[in-house]
């Protein structure tokens, strides 16, 4: 018996003897995105060791770039080597002790994770909630900040998951006023609309890598200002990551004033290479044309959907996402045979809600590289076929 089970694992697998096969399509939900030739052309540059100076001057390219996409001149600014998740378990675990108080707005899935993130580790989290869509008057803010003396109030800018993009101004002067660090979630908005962290007295601001800064996923920035710093490195007790322990990652990026780099991880090479690149084209074209670009579009794409009779889901022009925007499920459609419709017949990715918006809303998303009103009107003519064959009910 024993023979027999050690020659079957020298079997190799059917699968992995036939060449790796990917599929093009339009990547028009909200997110990833379809990355430019010329990052996906520095991603497959030769390795290097991710400990060479040739890394660290990449590195400090990358930080250069964060910056000035987050508008900030924070010292403490680096990209974690994950996904967005991993920037947002990165802020939570390293300025928030246990026993402490979070405040959490929740307006769809984004908050709800942060909300579960900083209760594993064992925060005191209290929640405003609202449905998906919703946003917060400054009055509410600072009322629930007055109640529960939290030490971080997290707040999603671009919340995806709705379409909504969340005003920012004059909250964090709210957290000043209270000594509470003002937490910021751009993931799906940051270089689709304006976020200015120093100005808007933002503490801690994360983004991701595959949205409109059309990089691969796996990359994840984030920055901390001075206040955020002071709590970071003067706790009690160690964060319950390793990895994610930013006296360790502090080092790595070149942050901490150190001449000499410890090993802390091994960094993801070639994903460090395609985030330079991605942010290199941001600064290139400036964040003001970006964000102008994105609000063109996406307007243009608003008036195509209202001319197919669908309903746009945030009615407030102004509070719609650029990057993510999301759609009232056509009445008698089965938003699923829609969708499944649109990717059988045009190769194309659009989305339904995600959490809280789960059978509210279908999600078109046309970020960075596909901001294009050519790229709106292929999403526009797949939605309208879809109308067309997909099986409308008589109720």
């Amino acid at each position: 018996m024993s023979c027999q089970v050690e020659q079957a694992f020298t079997v190799s697998p059917t699968c992995m003897l036939r060449p790796l096969e990917v599929p093009m399509r339009y990547l028009f939900g909200p997110g990833p995105s379809n990355v430019p030739p010329r990052v996906l052309a520095s991603g497959s540059r030769p390795i290097i060791g991710h400990l060479h100076p040739e890394m660290y001057e990449i590195m400090n390219d990358i930080k250069k770039g964060i910056q000035y996409a987050f508008q900030t001149e924070n010292n403490m600014t680096i990209s974690m080597s994950g996904s967005g998740h991993a920037a947002m378990e990165c802020a939570v675990f390293n300025v928030v002790e246990p026993g402490e108080s979070v405040l959490v707005a929740v307006n769809g899935i984004w908050g709800e994770r942060v909300a579960e993130i900083a209760e594993r580790m064992g925060a005191n989290v209290h929640t405003m909630v609202k449905a998906p869509g919703g946003y917060y008057t400054k009055e509410e803010i600072e009322q629930a900040i007055e109640k529960h003396k939290p030490v971080l109030f997290f707040l999603t800018h671009g919340e995806s998951s709705a379409g909504l993009c969340h005003p920012v101004d004059g909250i964090g002067d709210i957290c000043r006023k209270h000594n509470c660090l003002f937490l910021v979630d751009t993931v799906a908005s940051l270089g689709a609309a304006p976020i200015f962290m120093d100005k808007q007295k933002i503490d801690i601001l994360y983004t991701g890598s595959q949205k409109a800064l059309n990089a691969p996923p796996g990359t994840a920035p984030i920055s901390f200002n001075d206040r955020a710093c002071y709590k970071m490195f003067n706790r009690k007790t160690k964060p319950i990551s390793y990895l994610f322990d930013m006296t360790h990652l502090s080092n790595y990026w070149g942050c901490d004033g150190n001449t000499v780099r410890a090993y802390h991880h091994t960094g993801p090479v070639s994903g460090f290479f395609a985030l330079r690149e991605s942010l290199a084209i941001l600064a290139e074209k400036g964040l003001e044309e970006s964000w102008r670009k994105h609000k063109e579009v996406s307007a243009y794409l608003y008036k195509g959907l209202e001319d197919l009779g669908l309903k746009l889901f945030i009615p407030d022009r102004d509070l719609r996402l650029p990057s993510v925007t999301t759609i009232a499920i056509p009445e008698g459609y089965d938003w699923r045979e829609m969708l499944g419709y649109i990717m059988k017949h045009h190769q194309m990715e659009m989305t339904g809600g995600l959490g809280p918006s789960i059978g509210m809303v279908m999600r078109i998303g046309l970020m960075g590289y596909n901001c294009e009103k050519t790229n709106a009107d292929k999403a526009l003519h797949a939605l309208a076929d879809a109308l067309k064959n997909c099986k409308k009910s008589k109720a």
